[in-house]
């Protein structure tokens, strides 16, 4: 399963609270696999089949085909000086 940085937690939720997003929603991360690329949005609210990965009220919604591609991955988030959000993921160490 997917799990975010503490640097995460925080850019989500403050990402959220900027935005007057409600308390059922979060960031919304979806595949395109054709493409090969995620597409992230805010939601007030997760898709019907999405998984939720909720972390210190820090939410992300992923649908399907992105559920299976971060499956063993973890987000991490970074803001800019302009205030530009950026995520990256990488993949959790093998225990």
């Amino acid at each position: 399963m997917l799990t975010m940085t503490d640097n995460a937690v925080l850019v989500i939720r403050d990402l959220a609270a900027q935005q007057d997003v409600s308390d059922a929603g979060g960031l919304r991360i979806t595949a395109d696999l054709d493409a090969g690329s995620l597409a992230v949005e805010l939601v007030g609210q997760p898709g019907r089949d999405d998984q939720v990965v909720d972390t210190e009220g820090a939410r992300i919604f992923l649908d399907s085909e992105a559920a299976e591609l971060l499956n063993d991955t973890s987000v991490d988030a970074t803001v800019d000086e302009e205030g530009v959000v950026q995520f990256g993921f990488t993949e959790k160490p093998a225990h």
